[in-house]
């Protein structure tokens, strides 16, 4: 294949990502989003300079689009790369945004995800809870993840986030790099100066199968632990759901222009990510879900909107396909998690 006809065929796989996005946000939804005068200002601090100007036209252009899916029941055969951009641009303002988290309070979101705005209360409890998961040491990294505290002294998160500062030995015990001093900040939003820190003492049990670890740290004041589902929460695609980590740079498995729409250009900080469950892989006992994530969310509370209960971790995703998050319902009878205090609901 031709370096041209790759690049089109890229460009078409955006485009077809773009419109399954907003197809589970609803057409009805995306369209009164797209009257709602503050979306030009929602996208401006997400968009390079130069290209402002032509926002307007991107999202008219992208509109275009939807409202032949909704007449027709199909897009055009081929989609012209403005369209395709001014999809992407309406899927950044109303289909999946990562919205920032200035002082533990989220920035105000667009319709369809003005819904997260009566339940503002719920879900700022949690951000107390999450955290970067930093390294002082580490030969190439100063921080590797996101964790989250089941309890005042626990904090849970991928197995693959901790074999980048420790190792199991011949006894099956892991332990930590003794060069590396790991600790895990509560803070790291956008604007912040101070941080909430703590340091990580050890490991105390990574997971046989499933991609989940489990630290140690001291305790405090005001950071608890989160709630965790055993089965109450019911398993149904389309369900309203939202992740809170720390994502990354790394265009090397994303397209950098959705990233630069999406995250304008701000990466490591901590951010509110709305999506939806969009189904469960039985074998793996994880959910899929759609929410905006990069690498950096490795270890991400995966939260269902009505509840304000923790049902999955997220664990990795591929770029406009899926994302997936160990299911914490099959940890309820993990002795272990019982043993050091985790609520389960």
């Amino acid at each position: 294949m031709s370096r041209g006809a790759s690049s089109a065929s890229h460009l078409a796989a955006r485009g077809t990502c773009a419109l399954r996005t907003l197809h589970g946000v609803g057409l009805s939804n995306v369209a009164a989003a797209l009257d709602d005068p503050r979306i030009l200002e929602s996208l401006a601090d997400r968009t390079p300079e130069a290209a402002q100007a032509q926002l307007s036209t991107l999202l008219s252009d992208g509109r275009a689009v939807l409202d032949q899916v909704a007449r027709d029941g199909a897009p055009p055969e081929e989609l012209p790369a403005n369209a395709i951009m001014g999809l992407e641009a309406i899927v950044v303002a109303v289909g999946r945004p990562a919205l920032l988290i200035r002082s533990g309070s989220f920035e105000p979101a667009l319709d369809p995800w003005t819904m997260l705005t009566p339940r503002r209360a719920s879900i700022e409890a949690v951000f107390p809870s999450v955290g970067r998961i930093e390294l002082t040491g580490h030969a190439s990294l100063d921080w590797v993840g996101t964790g989250f505290l089941i309890t005042p002294e626990v904090v849970l998160t991928n197995r693959h986030v901790v074999q980048e500062f420790a190792t199991r030995g011949w006894s099956g015990r892991w332990t930590i790099d003794p060069a590396i001093t790991a600790r895990i900040d509560f803070a790291e939003e956008i604007d912040s100066t101070t941080p909430r820190e703590t340091s990580i003492h050890e490991v105390i049990g990574v997971h046989p199968v499933l991609d989940l670890a489990l630290l140690s740290c001291t305790p405090l004041s005001g950071h608890g632990g989160v709630r965790l589902d055993a089965g109450s929460v019911p398993v149904a695609p389309q369900r309203p759901s939202y992740i809170i980590g720390y994502p990354a740079l790394d265009s090397r498995r994303n397209d950098s222009t959705t990233l630069e729409r999406v995250f304008g250009s701000i990466f490591n900080v901590k951010r509110l990510q709305p999506g939806m469950l969009t189904g469960w892989l039985e074998p793996e006992r994880a959910y899929t879900h759609d929410c905006s994530t990069l690498g950096g969310n490795s270890g991400s509370c995966l939260v269902d909107l009505d509840t304000g209960v923790v049902v999955g971790i997220h664990f990795g995703g591929r770029f406009g396909q899926a994302n997936w998050a160990v299911s914490t319902r099959d940890l309820a009878g993990e002795p272990l998690l019982r043993k050091l205090g985790a609520t389960f609901v």
